[in-house]
């Protein structure tokens, strides 16, 4: 296979051309890789496509749009990963990605057709299905542009190794920075009872008591069965998680070994939760035949579960009602996992009841806590060393 590097035109940018295998006619072919920044870029990428083809052939391919590649590349990857992994890719990649760059050959992708795509998104937000996945309108914020960003460098990258492109054009393009993980907007104690005073009574208080006690993320919380609740004991296991693929509901089981796990209830969640399923007893002697047995804790009058983002909906309205400044459902996850740090909780023990894979993970998380912990660990050194009671 041979090959030349030169200066592409006006554009500022190298490309590289190389001959490939003739046509059926005899007629030479040969094949152009634009969107190099400088001459030593472009020659890098002519020598490492040159070498894979001393290794074997290199698949061409030819007028395949992006579009095309990527559906093929989804159906694939559902045998590899979960099928809300590759069904949120999909939600991903047609609200974000194909409506502005779908159509372009495969082989024509250039990197700066990806900090376009990442400029728009920034300033404009999607085409494809007019909101982003919380049903707003408008820009989107730096994180989500970023998954954009390593969905279509995986697809690419994969891209590579088949042979159908040269280098990955998404390699040479930076994602936009994103803050630090961190926990979100938390409340303090005093808002946390605020809240649940404010809730009191309401049919879904079993559930509120419950996140800010134990943190459960909302797709172990919509996914809950009695099954897994031993009330007696104490305790529940996640074993489901109830989420979404685009929209639609799909149940899974928890993606890591941690998150599968067993969390202790304290006295209030119990008598909470024993409250709740005499009412949803009634509600299924009120329904009758109609009422369907899900056996899920958390549902609706006639037994069928929640939408998972009707549960985020009900929180906000609830928020107001209470008024107090509106946090996302997750929020109320990162609330019950400060308080119970602030309130003296071991971290491991925190990390535990979270389902988060280490404590590390837990620390960074809530860093923000720390300073709170050091500061009462030296009043109880303190407290020791005098030998108060």
């Amino acid at each position: 296979m041979l090959g030349s590097v030169k200066k592409d035109g006006d554009r500022g940018t190298w490309l590289f051309v190389v001959d490939l295998p003739p046509a059926a006619d005899g007629k030479r072919r040969q094949k152009k890789c634009r969107g190099f920044p400088t001459k030593k870029a472009a020659e890098a990428a002519l020598s490492e496509l040159v070498g894979r083809a001393q290794r074997g052939p290199v698949a061409e391919p030819g007028r395949q749009t992006l579009a095309a590649y990527l559906e093929g590349w989804l159906k694939g990857l559902r045998v590899s990963r979960t099928g809300s992994t590759a069904g949120n890719y999909r939600w991903v990649l047609e609200a974000y990605v194909l409506p502005r760059i779908g159509g372009l050959r495969l082989a024509a992708l250039q990197p700066n057709h990806l900090r376009t795509l990442y400029s728009d998104l920034l300033e404009s937000g999607s085409l494809g299905r007019g909101k982003d996945h919380a049903g707003r309108g408008g820009p989107l914020s730096a994180r989500t542009v970023s998954l954009v960003h390593r969905i279509l460098h995986r697809a690419l990258e994969d891209a590579v190794s088949d042979g159908l492109l040269p280098r990955n054009p998404a390699a040479a393009v930076k994602r936009p920075a994103t803050p630090k993980s961190a926990a979100g907007k938390v409340w303090s104690a005093d808002e946390a009872r605020r809240f649940l005073a404010a809730v009191a009574g309401g049919r879904m208080a079993a559930l509120w008591r419950l996140e800010l006690s134990t943190g459960l993320r909302r797709a172990e919380a919509a996914g809950l069965r009695w099954a897994d609740v031993d009330l007696d004991a104490g305790a529940l296991s996640v074993r489901v998680q109830r989420t979404t693929e685009g929209y639609a509901v799909v149940e899974r089981e928890p993606k890591t070994g941690a998150g599968r796990r067993l969390v202790p209830l304290d006295a209030d969640v119990i008598a909470s939760l024993r409250t709740w399923r005499k009412r949803q007893v009634e509600e299924r002697l009120a329904y009758g035949p109609a009422y369907e047995d899900t056996g899920l804790v958390f549902t609706r009058e006639d037994g069928a579960g929640y939408h998972p983002q009707r549960l985020s909906v009900m929180f906000r309205h609830l928020c107001d009602k209470a008024g107090l400044e509106a946090i996302r459902f997750h929020d109320l996850r990162h609330t019950a996992a400060t308080l119970a740090l602030e309130a003296g909780i071991h971290p491991k023990v925190v990390q535990e009841r979270l389902g988060h894979a280490s404590v590390q993970i837990t620390l960074d998380t809530y860093s923000h806590v720390q300073p709170t912990i050091a500061r009462d660990a030296a009043e109880r050194i303190g407290s020791y060393l005098r030998g108060d009671q």
